[in-house]
């Protein structure tokens, strides 16, 4: 049996669930693999040093990098979205106007977010609570990332849009290549080996900035070329304000929702700088564990996505239901048996990446209060990627805000600064347990949310291969050929 399977081999609206589902999520989890390889080659090499300040340094700086890509990202998943609808109208020509105009706008967006990004980011470092050595490194860190922002999130539409169209074998091979090269880089730039400068952490966003710089270029010249996946073409790339409309409505409550996942990060973090900087240390080294572990949850949604769109787009809602009660389970299962692993390993994975006594402790009781709820992100994480499959992108940000803002962060306060009501098992004085309990909390709840809202049934209203009344702004023009 081929593990896996080109986008002319899958049929995406027709037959089985289960294989077509796992063939597309495949290439996608090792894409996501590689993905967060990027953020682990910095947290391994940057750990080798004797202090946690650089450690610390990239906690902060993370969170930030995260923020400015979600505020941008919706326009990604509009492209994505749009491209899996038509493509499972079989309206070729329209998918292809829709990726072009994605891609016109998302760097025209990335751009601007980067240079903004760039004056503010050492106010917002010392908003979040960096100071000191801490704050100094995390700024180096950060302006690098800012002025490559639109580098990073050119690649990252190539992959929606790869996706959208049901290619997700191609952005997973253009990954492996940048991956290796960032990795092998990390430690030049770092340390200074050979005749390179040693530029510390700020080295590692050079080689990350250099790395998805060129996957950018290579990512686009396959989509100029047409292929493999969606095409794009130049004559059809002149932003076009009459489009832009169509995909601002899918867009920003896509923003909304990776935004409102970065704030979450961020004002975490401000809980967490209440604390030592071994506890900060901790911190980051957990959530990019987590960051790993939920890969296949992270996979399935985006699969579940694109099988959504296309069924959508072929008026055939009930296999798009089947499709997400199916993936919904297979996520749990998944994932919870990740939990169980992490759970008993949870001091040797603190160790791969640190050897400091102290980070490798918290960090173990990070993860293993929250290794137990891993299961219901793959609830949450199918579930929304339905509702953005059929354009509720809204739905998707709403339970991502009710998880992140209405549940987590209030717990994650009130239980880790000591002000817990008296009675409670919950510890009454300030202790960092009180955040990874929210974690848990906030897991649990997210689910049943996700399910039950999914039950309701008001995503298969959805239809965004019609105009929906945008023809006072033009509709979506008839592409030419060129």
């Amino acid at each position: 049996m081929k593990l896996l399977k080109g986008q002319d081999e899958l049929n995406l609206t027709d037959g089985s669930i289960a294989k077509p589902l796992f063939y597309l999520s495949l290439p996608i989890i090792v894409t996501n693999l590689l993905q967060v390889a990027y953020n682990l080659a910095d947290t391994f090499w940057l750990g080798q040093f004797d202090e946690p300040e650089p450690l610390a340094a990239i906690t902060f700086g993370f969170p930030l990098v995260f923020l400015l890509i979600s505020l941008g990202m919706g326009l990604s998943v509009a492209g994505s979205v749009l491209v899996a609808q038509h493509t499972g109208a079989d309206e070729k020509r329209e998918a292809e106007y829709a990726a072009s105009q994605t891609v016109t706008f998302a760097f025209i967006a990335s751009t601007l977010l980067g240079l903004g990004g760039y004056f503010v980011v050492a106010d917002f470092m010392a908003l979040l609570g960096a100071e000191g050595e801490v704050l100094t490194l995390a700024t180096e860190y950060m302006e690098v990332i800012a002025l490559g922002l639109p580098f990073m999130f050119g690649f990252f539409v190539f992959i929606s849009l790869m996706r959208g169209s049901g290619d997700t074998i191609t952005p997973m091979l253009v990954m492996f290549g940048t991956v290796v090269l960032n990795i092998t880089l990390d430690p030049f730039l770092i340390f200074g080996w050979g005749p390179f400068p040693a530029l510390g952490v700020q080295g590692a966003a050079v080689a990350t900035v250099f790395s998805r710089g060129l996957a950018m270029l290579v990512g686009m010249g396959i989509m100029l070329a047409g292929t493999r996946g969606i095409r794009i073409r130049l004559t059809e790339m002149a932003p076009d304000l009459t489009y832009i409309r169509k995909l601002l409505r899918i867009g920003i409550p896509a923003s909304i929702e990776g935004t409102g996942r970065a704030l979450s990060v961020n004002f975490l973090l401000v809980i967490v700088a209440t604390f030592s900087v071994t506890i900060e240390a901790a911190f980051g080294v957990g959530i990019r564990v987590f960051s790993l572990v939920f890969m296949p949850a992270i996979a399935v949604d985006r699969g579940v996505e694109t099988m959504t769109g296309q069924n959508i787009g072929a008026d055939k809602p009930e296999r798009a239901a089947a499709t997400n009660h199916f993936a919904a389970r297979v996520s749990f299962l998944v994932l919870a048996a990740f939990g169980v692993v992490i759970f008993v390993t949870a001091p040797a994975i603190m160790n791969v990446f640190t050897d400091q006594p102290d980070v490798v402790a918290e960090g173990a009781t990070f993860l293993r209060w929250v290794a137990p709820t891993f299961g219901f992100i793959g609830i949450v994480r199918a579930y929304s990627g339905g509702f953005r499959g059929a354009g509720k992108t809204l739905t998707a940000a709403a339970i991502s805000i009710t998880m992140l803002a209405v549940i987590r962060l209030p717990v994650a306060f009130v239980a880790s600064q000591g002000f817990a009501p008296p009675g409670w098992w919950i510890l009454s004085s300030p202790d960092p347990r009180g955040i990874w309990l929210a974690f848990a909390v906030s897991n649990v709840l997210a689910a049943g949310i996700a399910f039950l809202w999914f039950e309701r049934g008001t995503w298969r209203e959805a239809d965004l291969t019609e105009d929906e009344g945008d023809s006072e702004a033009g509709g979506t023009p008839t592409p030419t050929d060129d």
